[in-house]
């Protein structure tokens, strides 16, 4: 078995860099990402690399150099699976909003029409990737359903986890710390792995039976997320007794056994995976009366939601318990720097939050557009304020920042430690507020230059 042409279904923040990176280090490998959205397939084929569905650093050059060559976008889906020998389903699996295990169990819709999908128009023996967060024993369901065409076509289902993050995908897709490959035909993992020791260590490649490698997506996730929720529990602490996060944080990750890594405490955590796994998790574990364990991770997204909430209820509270038309600077709306995926972004909670006190918000973010920021305020319940008269999106930091009583730095992005803070000093309301949600700019001498700095987990 020989993987010699792919085709992968999702041409979203998974497919697009895991594919474009693929194709460049293994150019003998023919690679056709297919959406069923004919804007977001346009926007891959655009000669406007700077404006591609997915911003990640070095991904713009890597498609302009594959593109045309041996990575291709489409729109025709049942033709691009018939020709491939390897599919890779990469489509979203939101959150339920709906049904049985609303709010907390991954919704399989999209899987399972892709799965349909393949078991329809296949025809000659396929491998079928889940590269999707998925929860465990999702290969069950899949397996079912091809096993169950009508095709007698012999598929092999292997998982592969996904294990980036945003803002370094490009270099974890590059020089990863391993590639997980679970499935019951070691036929169909060596085809795999044979793809990725093309430019991976084959000690890094880990083979694994189905149910372990989808569980262990899950699992990574977790450990993060809560080592995050761990370090902002601290940082409230800190506030309290006149500790400062960082020194404690550098003490605990300089012990070996701990490290440093995700101690960086902050307005909290946002992405499309941290929430989404871990409600998925503990919905697993209470579908198997595991009720201790759901307990247990369900404290992590509970510390989190904590977070956000009282670090609006700080800028509420300093600025004299109220917001009525006052105008708040907000700089940074994506979950993180480096990406312009907003999907669950702090920024969200924290401006419905000051929205809700009928604070006016000016709103910039060098990568997010004006259009995502407004769905994003629109798609959340509990609303009580007025989007036309209360929020203004900038493409200029000094505009959007002046004249405002206060600014809220919800997002990490490095250019913000630029800005010439004297200027913005000169411009804003008096006494003139800085809330620091991620401690970007605790080496800036604000106090000095006349600012009322305040910053999670004390300065």
């Amino acid at each position: 078995m020989e993987i010699k042409h792919i085709c992968c279904i999702g041409a979203g923040y998974v497919g697009g860099p895991t594919m474009a990176v693929l194709a460049q280090k293994c150019p003998h490998l023919r690679i056709t990402i297919v959406d069923a959205n004919p804007e977001k397939i346009q926007a891959w084929n655009s000669d406007d690399l700077q404006n591609l569905p997915v911003f990640e650093p070095g991904l713009a050059d890597i498609i302009q150099k594959v593109r045309g060559k041996n990575l291709f976008f489409s729109t025709d889906i049942d033709k691009s699976i018939q020709e491939a020998d390897t599919l890779f389903i990469s489509v979203n699996t939101p959150t339920k909003t709906y049904g049985k295990g609303k709010g907390m169990a991954a919704d399989l819709k999209f899987v399972e029409l892709c799965v349909r999908k393949i078991a329809e128009v296949s025809k000659d023996r396929k491998i079928v990737i889940e590269k999707s967060t998925i929860p465990v024993k999702t290969a069950s369901l899949i397996k079912t359903i091809l096993e169950q065409s009508d095709s007698k076509v012999e598929f092999h289902v292997l998982s592969n986890p996904e294990f980036l993050a945003e803002g370094t995908a490009v270099e974890n897709l590059v020089n990863p710390d391993r590639v997980l490959i679970g499935g019951e035909s070691m036929e169909a993992i060596e085809a795999l792995s044979k793809v990725y020791e093309n430019w991976i260590p084959k000690e890094k490649i880990i083979t694994t039976n189905l149910w372990s490698s989808e569980l262990s997506k899950l699992v990574a996730n977790a450990f993060l997320a809560q080592r995050v929720s761990s370090i902002n529990a601290i940082s409230e602490l800190c506030e309290a007794t006149g500790a400062n996060i960082a020194e404690v944080a550098k003490a605990v990750g300089s012990d070996s056994r701990i490290g440093p890594k995700f101690l960086n405490a902050s307005v909290g955590f946002g992405g499309s995976c941290f929430q989404k796994d871990l409600l998925n998790l503990v919905y697993i574990a209470r579908s198997y009366n595991l009720d201790a364990v759901a307990d247990y991770w369900e404290q992590v997204l509970i510390i989190n939601n904590h977070q956000k909430k009282r670090f609006a209820d700080q800028i509420v509270k300093k600025l004299y318990n109220t917001l009525a038309d006052k105008k708040i600077g907000v700089l940074g709306w994506a979950f993180k720097k480096d990406t312009n995926d907003t999907r669950e972004s702090p920024a969200i909670y924290v401006s419905h939050d000051l929205l809700n006190e009928q604070a006016v918000l000016q709103i910039f973010d060098p990568k997010v557009k004006k259009q995502r920021i407004y769905e994003d305020l629109e798609s959340l319940t509990d609303k009580d304020y007025d989007l036309n008269t209360q929020v203004q999106v900038f493409q200029d930091p000094y505009e959007a920042l002046h004249e405002v009583h206060a600014i809220a730095v919800l997002t990490e992005w490095e250019e913000f430690k630029e800005l010439d803070w004297e200027k913005i000093y000169k411009n804003m309301r008096k006494p003139a507020f800085i809330f620091d949600g991620r401690r970007l700019l605790t080496d800036k001498n604000l106090q000095d230059l006349g600012f009322k700095y305040y910053v999670i987990g004390g300065e």
